[in-house]
């Protein structure tokens, strides 16, 4: 059995644990992570959070004749952006970002 003085450092170990994950998702919604496809033809911005802040497509990359070439495109940097940015929340986070995968923003 824990005595108090036990459970009064496990208390305080747990809420030094809930400060330094809130400043590390603050840190991480306020870094941008770039993505790209097609030799950088398409670039999206997503934040640590993984939000969508900006899509970049090159006019060589338009194409009337194929919409879903560029479609495909745009899919792709998004999904790159992304990998980048959970990538990124996993180096920030470390252990802590493993048991994260029902959070909002978090999860994979």
């Amino acid at each position: 059995m824990f005595g108090q003085g036990d459970m009064q450092g496990l208390l305080e170990q747990a809420q030094a644990m809930q400060a330094q994950l809130a400043r590390a998702q603050e840190e991480l919604q306020a870094t941008e992570v770039t993505g790209s496809a097609g030799g950088d033809l398409v670039t999206a911005k997503v934040n640590g959070s993984f939000e969508l802040l900006s899509l970049d497509i090159k006019p060589e990359a338009v194409d009337a004749d194929d919409i879903d070439g560029l479609a495909d495109l745009v899919v792709a940097a998004v999904r790159d952006a992304h990998n980048n940015a959970k990538a990124l929340a996993s180096s920030k986070l470390g252990p802590m970002a493993d048991g994260l995968g029902g959070m909002p923003g978090l999860g994979g």
